[in-house]
């Protein structure tokens, strides 16, 4: 099939297919009298994984990475975003009787309980969480939680002081596009501090997967969310940016 053939038949742009072929995400053969692009059977079933693993928030990074492991099982990703389509689809629905509930509620005709507002966002029961971090991987963390165990009480005081600074000034941007020139700029400084300070050098693919984490993982999401609503989001969103605009 044609580049073209292929984005009629998914409704994937022809630009965001030759984006992925220049990242080489997706690399169909090319004809030798002419250049194009040939998908074949295998391609679109790699497509397919790639649109079901960005339905899960996966970036095309770590999408990549993923598909070139040698132990990808796709059975095994078919199952999890399964799990977590489902998952969401439970949500979607619980939040779709909230509206209709609080549609009600505005006009007199039923009263809701404040627990009963905040009914489907609860994002904190995910049962994809477990298994995706494992796919994710949390070596990085782990190795920073070795690290930061190593120093003394002062240096890790240091460095708690250190975090505190980081986060708060990051906290001023939370308003900001993610991928704006000053968010990335903070970003830029964010991957420095991090290789600089915790005993682990980041990739690009670790420094991402932590921004997941930090909306994956409540803890993450609680202790960042206090420096200012919605902080974990932003973050992992210009996080995974920078990583993006980096290879």
């Amino acid at each position: 099939m044609t580049v073209n053939e292929v984005s009629e038949l998914t409704g994937v742009s022809v630009r965001t297919l030759h984006h992925y072929d220049a990242i080489s995400l997706l690399s169909p053969r090319r004809n030798r009298g002419n250049g194009y692009r040939e998908y074949g059977d295998t391609d679109l079933d790699k497509l397919q994984q790639i649109l079901f693993f960005k339905e899960c928030g996966f970036s095309l990074a770590k999408i990549k990475e993923l598909l070139n492991r040698p132990d990808f099982d796709r059975t095994r990703a078919f199952t999890l975003q399964k799990k977590y389509l489902i998952h969401e689809q439970k949500r979607i629905n619980t939040m779709l009787e909230n509206l209709e509930q609080s549609l009600k509620h505005l006009k007199g005709d039923f009263t809701m309980s404040q627990k009963d507002k905040f009914m489907g966002f609860d994002l904190t029961c995910n049962p994809y969480e477990v298994e995706a971090r494992q796919l994710w991987g949390n070596q990085a963390v782990d190795n920073s939680n070795a690290h930061i165990a190593s120093l003394s009480y002062d240096e890790r005081g240091a460095v708690a002081k250190s975090m505190d600074d980081l986060f708060s000034q990051l906290s001023k941007y939370v308003h900001e596009s993610p991928d704006s020139p000053a968010v990335q700029a903070a970003m830029t400084d964010m991957y420095g501090f991090f290789n600089r300070n915790f005993g682990h050098q980041y990739s690009l693919d670790a420094f991402a997967g932590l921004g997941e984490l930090y909306i994956s993982d409540q803890r993450f999401t609680e202790n960042i969310d206090q420096y200012a609503p919605g902080l974990s989001a932003f973050l992992a969103k210009a996080m995974r940016h920078f990583a993006d605009c980096q290879r």
